[in-house]
């Protein structure tokens, strides 16, 4: 879909603010690693941790190796790329509110002449303000001889207010034009794929509009509890945590316009127009058009698991969702009358994200015959994860004397078309990073217009508190209520087994 990312030219150097942290350790470091394999990382590039643990550069190195040799993509890890890398990595221990800790970390860059500059805020998102402050503080917001970009985390913000605050802080320091804000989900190969698949075969454009698409369904199921994050979830909920970013994400890239060009600012430009088009919930109308549920103690996969109330760090009157159901419409001329159904939570059986197209029912049924298929058998799935890939589902004559028409799937796998798994998201954000390509980060206006309908959903709720939410048994896909939820438009849960 964009333009294939070339191996950046330049001495680059990455700041990593949060280096002792789970996502540099799972992602970020195996990323730079495998793009290392690829030949496409810089031949000049240094990365200088920042973080508050009494680390040494050496220390860190030999965390950074453990990380790679535990997640990296390919296996086993090739030593000489991965010396390479190591080589190459620096410390500067420093909490992000010390002050002093800025000028040893200009210093360093200065010593080792790094005027190209990526900033990443893999940290808690409380600490976003204090560092970009601290940043601007010492002067290491530009650079004369080169470029200075701040990549930063989602979430961005807790609701529509932080938001926009933050934008502002982030915007006393920076311009927008150096601001990349990560949403992970982009970077995934399918989603990249989506207006591929729209836009260049002439055989689903014509299709892809209320005449013929009768909802689509956008799930994210998780097996995963809360684990380690309860602290922070249980202020944020699915709808902060899920909704707000990655759902969103799925739903503009699936009902966006052609973009007059594959740039930056066009396919941006048209995502943002799906997000202002979505019909706002409010009041009594968000109440009708969302469902939220929480999990119980059940079995996954197995393993007896917690209920979330039982988590570590959960309130035992905690009214955090866990579970969300909603359904949502894009007032738009090609999407009029469509409905969007969204359903995400954790402790489901399956770990799954998919787009579900699912098409009108033909005019009239086959010559009488019976028909296995159902109601309306064309549905087109675009798997994000675990299984990146694309299926169609389609009508066909079961073979014998008997005329019996059935469901059969035609399946599109990256791993056996291309001979290869998929690359993970991060490697792909990390050197569109590198490269100055904005394309797959989100711009300021698309965040607030995300945070808008989001806020709307949550001032509702808040205005009519509830003291228990439903709850659903871990390790199933909820219950009778949610299947009342969309069945009361005469429709179901696409089955995700």
């Amino acid at each position: 879909m964009f333009p294939q990312s070339e191996k950046p030219s330049e001495r680059i150097g990455i700041v990593i603010f949060g280096v002792t942290g789970d996502l540099t350790r799972r992602k970020l470091i195996p990323a730079l690693y495998q793009l290392s394999l690829e030949e496409q990382l810089p031949d000049e590039l240094v990365i200088i941790g920042f973080a508050r643990r009494d680390w040494s550069d050496d220390y860190m190195r030999s965390e950074m190796r453990k990380a790679v040799e535990e997640f990296a993509r390919i296996q086993p890890v090739n030593e000489e790329k991965l010396e390479n890398l190591l080589a190459n990595m620096v410390y500067i221990r420093s909490s992000f509110d010390e002050p002093e800790g800025y000028p040893r970390l200009a210093a360093k860059l200065d010593e080792l002449k790094i005027d190209n500059r990526i900033y990443y805020l893999s940290t808690p998102p409380s600490a976003y303000s204090t560092i970009i402050s601290e940043i601007g503080k010492a002067g290491l917001a530009s650079c004369a001889d080169g470029w200075v970009r701040v990549v930063i985390e989602k979430p961005f913000g807790h609701d529509l207010t932080s938001a926009l605050e933050l934008d502002d802080q982030v915007h006393t320091v920076f311009s927008e034009s150096q601001v990349y804000r990560i949403d992970h989900y982009l970077g995934k190969e399918t989603v990249q794929n989506i207006l591929v698949f729209r836009f260049a075969n002439g055989i689903f454009e014509p299709l892809w509009n209320r005449n013929y698409i009768d909802n689509v369904q956008i799930s994210v199921s998780e097996t995963v509890g809360v684990g380690s994050r309860a602290g922070y979830y249980d202020t944020a909920g699915v709808i902060r945590d899920m909704f707000q970013n990655h759902i969103l994400q799925l739903m503009a890239l699936t009902a966006m316009e052609a973009p007059v060009a594959f740039s930056e600012a066009a396919v941006r430009d048209e995502k943002v127009k799906v997000l202002q088009a979505v019909r706002p919930l409010k009041g009594e109308a968000a109440l009708m058009n969302t469902f939220r549920a929480q999990y119980v103690a059940g079995t996954v996969a197995g393993k007896r698991v917690l209920g979330y109330k039982d988590e570590p760090n959960v309130p035992d009157d905690s009214t955090t969702e866990t579970l969300l159901a909603a359904r949502l419409e894009v007032a738009s001329w090609r999407w009029a009358g469509v409905p969007f159904y969204i359903r995400c939570g954790k402790r489901l059986p399956k770990r799954v994200t998919e787009i579900a197209i699912q098409f009108k029912q033909v005019p009239l049924p086959l010559f009488g015959w019976q028909n296995m298929a159902g109601d309306a058998p064309n549905v087109l799935v675009l798997n994000i994860q675990p299984e990146e890939g694309i299926t169609l589902r389609i009508g066909a004559k079961k073979p014998g004397p008997i005329n019996t028409i059935e469901p059969v799937q035609l399946d599109f796998s990256y791993a056996e078309s291309f001979g290869a798994t998929p690359p993970e998201a991060y490697e792909r954000l990390l050197l569109d990073s590198m490269n100055g390509d904005p394309t797959l980060f989100t711009r300021a206006d698309e965040v607030e217009t995300a945070w808008k309908i989001t806020t709307d959903i949550i001032d509702a709720w808040e205005a009519h508190p509830v003291q228990n939410l439903p709850v659903y048994e871990a390790g199933t896909w909820g219950f009778a209520a949610m299947d009342e939820f969309i069945s009361r438009d005469k429709r179901k849960w696409r089955d995700l087994m």
